[in-house]
C-alpha cells in the first residue's frame, strides 16, 4: 500500500447531546471563544489526541466544554465529503449523539467555550461549521430508532409517571400516538417497574410512578426488540 505524501488532515469529534425537559426535546450547544467561529454557537467537540480513542475524545470534550458526562453515546456519521467544511483546514469529524436528563447537570462553559446552553430542537440557531446538518441527521436517527428500540432511560427522571414516557415518544416522533395501545405494548414488554409512589404537583388524580428495569431494558436493546408502532 502506497504511503500518502504531504497529507495534512485533522480528525475531530462532535457531540449532538439531546435532553428532554417539560415535553420538549433540547440540544446542547456551546459558544466558541476563539478563532474564526468566535461567538458562534456550535456543537461540543474538538480534535482528538494522538493516543486517544474516539469515544474517549467525545467524553473528554463534553466534560471540558460543558461540564457534563454521558452514559448513552452512539456514533452517528463521519463528515468529510465537504473538504471546506472547516475554515481551519481539511478536518474530518466523527459525530456522536448522546441522550441525557438535563436536570441531572449544571452545565458550565469551559476550555475554549464562552457559554453553554440548552436550545429547544425546533429553535436551534444557525450554527458554525455544518453542525445544523449534524443536528438534523441526529434527530432523524433518534426518531427512527425510537420506533424499534427502547429509548428513554437516559432522557427521563429515575422515577416518572407513564404519561411522561408517552409524551416523550410524541415529542420525538412529532405526532400523536394511540395512548391506550402504546401503554399496552410497553407494559407487555416488561421494561417498566411499577413503584408504590405517586406523582406530585399534578392536576387531578396523581398517577403511579414507574422506573425502567435496567437489565430487561438493555437485554431487549441488544436482542433487536421492536415496539411496533404501526398503530400510530
Amino acid at each position: 500500500m502506497a504511503i500518502a505524501k504531504n497529507q495534512d488532515i485533522k480528525l475531530a469529534v462532535d457531540a449532538i447531546v439531546f435532553g428532554y425537559n417539560q415535553n420538549e426535546l433540547q440540544v446542547l450547544l456551546v459558544k466558541q471563544k476563539f478563532g474564526e467561529m468566535a461567538n458562534k454557537w456550535v456543537l461540543p467537540g474538538g480534535f482528538i489526541n494522538n493516543d486517544e480513542p474516539l469515544k474517549d475524545a467525545v467524553i473528554r470534550e463534553l466534560n471540558e466544554e460543558a461540564g457534563i458526562r454521558v452514559d448513552y453515546l452512539e456514533q452517528l456519521y463521519t463528515y468529510g465529503d465537504n473538504v471546506h467544511r472547516d475554515p481551519r483546514g481539511r478536518v474530518v469529524s466523527v459525530a456522536y449523539y448522546a441522550l441525557v436528563d438535563p436536570s441531572q447537570f449544571n452545565i458550565t462553559a469551559g476550555s475554549d467555550a464562552k457559554d453553554a446552553k440548552w436550545f429547544p430542537l425546533l429553535k436551534v440557531p444557525k450554527t458554525g461549521y455544518d453542525h445544523n446538518k449534524m443536528i438534523q441527521y441526529a434527530s432523524t436517527r433518534l426518531s427512527d430508532k425510537i420506533q424499534y428500540q427502547p429509548i428513554g432511560f437516559e432522557l427521563l427522571a429515575d422515577k416518572f409517571p407513564f404519561s411522561d414516557l408517552e409524551n416523550l415518544y410524541i415529542t420525538i416522533l412529532g405526532k400523536q400516538i394511540d395512548r391506550r395501545n402504546f401503554r399496552k405494548k410497553v407494559l407487555a414488554s416488561e421494561i417498566l417497574i411499577e413503584t408504590n409512589e405517586f406523582a406530585s404537583n399534578v392536576v387531578g388524580r396523581p398517577g403511579k410512578l414507574y422506573q425502567f428495569d435496567k437489565s430487561r431494558y438493555y437485554e431487549l436493546a441488544k436482542s433487536g426488540w421492536q415496539l411496533d408502532l404501526k398503530f400510530l
